[in-house]
């Protein structure tokens, strides 16, 4: 069985404001950099039996920022995919909840009511983004059958794998799965069709 620490990449600007960053590429704040350099020193304490075989993020400078320094702490490549990007959230891209009703109500009220099935206008659906980041997982499950890898990703992408791989209506990613701290670990045991929830939303301690 493969072991996958998934991590939300560190804080951004947009946050601080309750902004959609989607495939927006948001750099991150003073403390996003302070949790990736968290996440490198939680991810060097691992035991032996728990030690990294690899680390993956996706291409957004975000989360490659939030990556990199556990990488290089680790000695690592750090390799990137697409596939573990953000969801697109189209014209909510930059927005707030209030901006959103207010530009676009009913479009907005159709997606908080099914935010898993129904995008927001010009955006991705839920079961596109779990396809291409499923395929991704399984690649790297069949290049690592036995082994713990670190995988930095997206708070909206990572609460869709979940509700995919637990056999949870994804419908429901919002309320089973509120938040997922930046820099926090959540971590899966995966082979094949079967999957273990061993960690959700471990938030490491500050480095230093």
């Amino acid at each position: 069985m493969t072991t996958f620490s998934l991590v939300r990449h560190g804080r951004t600007p947009w946050q601080d404001e309750n902004r959609y960053a989607g495939v927006s590429d948001i750099a991150l704040t003073d403390t996003g950099r302070a949790q990736a350099r968290s996440l490198a020193a939680w991810a060097a304490s691992r035991p032996a039996e728990e030690a990294f075989a690899g680390i993956w993020s996706s291409t957004l400078q975000r989360a490659v920022d939030t990556a990199a320094p556990a990488a290089e702490t680790l000695g690592l490549t750090l390799a990137t995919d697409a596939r573990l990007g953000e969801v697109d959230f189209g014209q909510g891209e930059g927005m707030t909840r209030a901006e959103m009703d207010e530009r676009f109500p009913e479009e907005a009220a159709a997606h908080f009511s099914h935010p898993g099935v129904i995008p927001l206008p010009g955006g991705e659906p839920g079961s596109t983004a779990i396809a291409r980041g499923s395929d991704a997982l399984r690649e790297i499950e069949a290049a690592f059958p036995d082994g713990h890898v670190l995988v930095v990703s997206h708070g909206t992408l990572i609460r869709l794998l979940l509700c995919a791989l637990l056999w949870i209506d994804i419908d429901r990613y919002r309320t089973v799965f509120p938040a997922i701290a930046n820099g926090s670990v959540t971590t899966v045991r995966i082979e094949g069709h079967r999957a273990e929830l061993l960690d959700l939303n471990v938030v490491p301690p500050a480095a230093g």
